[in-house]
């Protein structure tokens, strides 16, 4: 009887901890093939070198996984969304994500014993993080945003749309020919403006800004004064560089600096847009406390925030270990139930909450497309290791808000007044922007034009509640 071949060992190894044939075609590092080699559209799993099953002997799981891909030892053929997929209905069939018991570790022992893999444990990619200091210190926070954030502001134009908004799009109409990604972002952007009931001459304030995506269209459409905190250098000065291209200068202020420095309230309104991932659980009562603190009574607040599932397998706080050590270290996810809780200690009142979950796939896919499409432009900007990690972390995320895995929300608040009352709009419809009389903001328009649109706008909610 013939030997079988690498691939084939490495296909029983996996059949043996799955519990079921690999969904995929595994192609190992002498040619050889197994797996779903019969299902021409199969995504083909590369595994290019014996080293890549040493790191999955030294670290078994995600982060042995996440090492293998990141470094090349581990490589992949087809739509990698599809094969994540593949595993994860294969894992959800069974009982949850798949753990390797005594003997199953013991197989992979002898496994790897009979195709020479036996060795040191591997030094890990250069591109995984290593942060020091106490957690969620403020030199620490800046350290992790660096790591994520001040990567390259060229990758970043080559990837997100035009206004650089790196944040869930709200998608108004089907993607098309005449709708697509920038004409979502335009549509989020102007949803949080509506929702904080934005006015000409009022004082905005952006937690996390970014690349000045909604400072700009604030100042611009709505015509407030605007300050956006980040702790990325490379986002402040692409911001300023921003501003003042749009001849915003006077109406725009980027400052680096964290949010638990800032001074100058009282602020009309301020935003937070995925930005309290970052806080962490032990902070984010006082993250919730400072927002709180810098808006003036009968202000809005809007927070823009990822969250996991309250119950069910991955539902790690950081997103994995995966996304732990190469993407956003020390992020932090919870149900969106806790989060709201933390808000309303800190004084806030809750208005509205708004899932964008299924806004995120179609958010994601356009990036992913991007990515793949365009490799050796990414692979020129960033290194072929961060494009890898980018790969795996745009599919990742991408199968994650698809399946319910993960969550995003919009979380409208108000500061009510030392009488209790939260000076609000009679009409919901006012309150969260969907009056049809504030069409007209979409449009490039003046403050004083901007001022007429909203006086139009309560005049008519005032009719309708009369």
């Amino acid at each position: 009887m013939s030997k079988p071949t690498v691939a084939a060992q490495l296909a029983n190894l996996i059949e043996g901890v799955l519990g079921s044939p690999p969904p995929v075609r595994l192609r190992a590092w002498d040619g050889s093939e197994a797996g779903a080699v019969d299902d021409p559209t199969a995504p083909v799993v590369i595994i290019r070198r014996r080293r890549a099953l040493r790191r999955l002997l030294w670290n078994t799981g995600e982060l042995g996984l996440a090492r293998a891909f990141v470094s090349g030892d581990l490589d992949f053929e087809g739509d990698i969304a599809d094969g994540l997929s593949r595993f994860w209905r294969l894992a959800r069939s069974g009982n949850g994500a798949p753990r390797m018991d005594r003997a199953q570790k013991l197989d992979a022992l002898r496994t790897a014993l009979r195709l020479r893999a036996i060795g040191p444990n591997p030094k890990p990619p250069a591109s995984e993080a290593v942060l020091s200091g106490g957690l969620h210190t403020r030199r620490r926070d800046r350290a992790a945003i660096s790591h994520h954030y001040d990567l390259s502001n060229e990758f970043y134009s080559f990837l997100l749309d035009p206004q650089m908004a790196y944040s869930c799009g709200y998608w108004t109409q089907d993607a098309g020919p005449d709708y697509g990604l920038i004409d979502a972002q335009r549509d989020k952007l102007d949803l949080i403006c509506r929702k904080l009931g934005l006015k000409p001459g009022m004082r905005l304030l952006d937690v996390g800004c970014g690349w000045a995506s909604l400072l700009v269209h604030a100042a611009q459409h709505y015509g407030v004064h605007a300050v956006g905190v980040t702790l990325s250098a490379q986002q402040r000065d692409y911001g300023i560089e921003r501003v003042r291209k749009a001849g915003l200068s006077d109406r725009v202020e980027i400052r680096l600096q964290d949010y638990r420095e800032i001074p100058d309230q009282p602020f009309d309104a301020i935003s937070s847009i995925e930005m309290g991932e970052h806080v962490g659980q032990d902070n984010y009562p006082v993250y919730a406390a400072q927002l709180h603190k810098l808006l003036r009574p009968h202000g809005r607040l809007l927070i823009q925030q990822m969250s996991r599932g309250a119950v069910g397998e991955n539902n790690a706080p950081g997103g994995g270990a995966f996304m732990e050590s190469y993407v956003a270290p020390d992020m932090y996810m919870r149900p969106v139930g806790e989060t709201i809780g933390f808000l309303e200690r800190a004084g806030n009142e809750v208005v509205d909450v708004h899932s964008l979950r299924e806004h995120y796939v179609w958010t994601v896919r356009p990036w992913l497309d991007t990515l793949q499409d365009n490799r050796s432009e990414a692979v020129r900007m960033i290194g072929e290791e961060q494009f890898r990690i980018w790969l795996l972390y745009l599919a990742g995320a991408a199968l994650a808000f698809e399946e319910n895995r993960m969550g995003v929300h919009q979380i409208l608040m108000v500061r009510p007044g030392a009488d209790g009352r939260s000076g609000l709009p009679r009409s919901r419809a006012a309150t969260l922007g969907a009056d049809p009389a504030l069409d007209r903001l979409a449009a490039d328009v003046t403050p004083a034009e901007a001022g007429t649109a909203h006086i139009s706008a309560r005049e008519a909610d005032t009719a309708t509640t009369r």
